[in-house]
C-alpha cells in the first residue's frame, strides 16, 4: 500500500488525533503510531506536523498533557482529551461523514440520496 504523507492530510489530522485520544492516553509518538497502525501503516505521521497539531489542540482546551513516564521508561508528554475534545470530536466527525458525502457524490462515486445519507 502506498504511503499517505502527513502533509497531505493536513486538514485531517486534528480529528485522527482526537480519535487517538478517544481510546485513552498516549504520548506524542504513541498517537502517531496509533494513526499508523490503525491506517495499516498507510498514513505517515511525521512529528514536524504532529507536534505542532498537539499544541494547537492543547491550546485551543481540546486536549490536556501531564510529564509521565512513556512505556520505554523516559519522560514523556502524555495526551489526553478533555470533556471539550469530546465534543470537538464528534463535530469533527459529523464535519468529515458530510464532507466525504459530498466529495464522493462529486467524484460519481455515490448519488446524491446515498452522499446525504437517504
Amino acid at each position: 500500500m502506498t504511503r499517505v504523507p502527513s502533509g497531505s492530510i493536513y486538514g485531517t489530522l486534528n480529528l485522527l488525533i482526537l480519535q487517538a485520544l478517544a481510546d485513552g492516553p498516549l504520548h506524542g509518538l504513541g498517537v502517531a503510531e496509533w494513526i499508523e497502525r490503525r491506517s495499516g501503516d498507510a498514513l505517515d505521521i511525521k512529528e514536524g506536523a504532529l507536534y505542532p497539531a498537539l499544541h494547537r489542540l492543547r491550546n485551543a482546551g481540546f486536549v490536556d498533557d501531564v510529564w509521565d513516564e512513556a512505556p520505554s521508561g523516559r519522560p514523556a508528554r502524555i495526551y489526553s482529551l478533555t470533556e471539550a475534545g469530546r465534543a470537538e470530536l464528534r463535530g469533527e466527525i459529523a464535519r468529515w461523514k458530510s464532507h466525504a458525502g459530498v466529495v464522493s457524490r462529486l467524484l460519481g462515486l455515490t448519488d446524491a440520496a446515498e452522499a446525504l445519507g437517504g
